[in-house]
């Protein structure tokens, strides 16, 4: 096995055919088909299913497809770790962010790595925090920004800030950041949340058993944007971070109130695994999102937050 060998694989993998991967990788078909075939007698199992749709992973093949993507990710971050001082700083780094801050910061991030180290390729990937550490925990990123995450022997964590959590409803409702609601008032109401085991779903939870309320869950989703519309739509409220509908209260398409009795905060904090040492691109991509971080929360853009960083 070798990377020519991999490269070849991940790029029929994700073309699905032989010819349009040989003309990414500057080779003529014959080539490629040969480091497949080496590939797959090395591993002693067939990695495609090969067809008139062209060629589809077995089993076999999908699992050898996240390795392989892991190995030349990680040749990539040694090129760029072990290369000579003078030359600018370049790879590849990609970094998770929370889904409900992506739209705060997905923008400003990409900017400033731009304008920071232009031969830095960023890839950003959006998620919920239970589906973040895992990829983190997997190597696949290389940093993320969590949800209430302690340190432990596979994660290093740094707390950046304290937010609020905001009961959120159509205009209507009249909600107001000036006039905090008890949650057993919330709960009242019917709900629209994430779907469990999602950090959020497991602290809206908790609240309510303190509170000693029954939720009345209308509706699940695993997207803020359509938990968002279906709250505009007027059926139901729900619970977020007030940067998460900052905009939309601002537009008048959503309003918000603090909880109280109990309050809820979350914790967001700048997590990597401490099973590897971070590369010269990640540790420059690192130090501009916290940049980014900062400069929202001191240009008041991140609401009912408090800085811990």
């Amino acid at each position: 096995m070798d990377l020519k060998q991999l490269r070849a694989f991940v790029t029929v993998a994700e073309t699905g055919n032989v010819t349009r991967a040989a003309s990414l990788l500057n080779l003529v078909q014959p080539a490629v088909s040969r480091q497949l075939r080496l590939l797959e007698e090395d591993m002693g199992t067939e990695l495609f299913e090969r067809g008139r749709h062209g060629m589809q992973l077995t089993p076999s093949g999908r699992t050898m497809l996240e390795y392989a993507r892991r190995i030349l990710n990680e040749v990539a971050r040694a090129k760029a770790e072990i290369q000579p001082t003078d030359e600018p700083v370049a790879g590849i780094v990609s970094v998770g962010l929370l889904a409900s801050t992506s739209d705060l910061l997905a923008t400003l991030l990409a900017g400033e790595v731009a304008r920071r180290y232009p031969h830095i390729r960023l890839r950003l990937t959006i998620g919920y925090a239970g589906h973040l550490q895992d990829w983190l925990e997997a190597g696949d990123i290389d940093a993320a920004l969590l949800y209430k995450q302690k340190e432990t022997p596979a994660l290093h964590v740094k707390a950046l800030l304290e937010e609020g959590l905001w009961a959120v409803a159509t205009p209507s409702a009249g909600l107001s950041h000036k006039r905090p609601l008890a949650f057993s008032r919330v709960a009242r109401e019917p709900f629209v949340l994430p779907a469990a085991p999602h950090g959020l779903r497991a602290a809206i939870e908790h609240a309510a058993a303190e509170a000693g309320v029954t939720l009345n869950v209308f509706a699940e989703t695993n997207s803020v944007n359509v938990q968002k519309e279906l709250v505009a739509q007027g059926h139901g409220w729900t619970i977020l971070p007030a940067v998460c509908v900052k905009d939309e209260v601002e537009r008048g398409v959503l309003c918000a109130a603090p909880l109280a009795s109990p309050g809820l905060q979350r914790t967001v904090v700048l997590a990597a695994p401490s099973s590897r040492q971070a590369t010269a691109p990640v540790r420059c991509v690192v130090g501009a999102l916290m940049d980014c971080v900062k400069t929202t929360f001191d240009q008041g853009r991140w609401p009912d937050a408090r800085w811990l960083g």
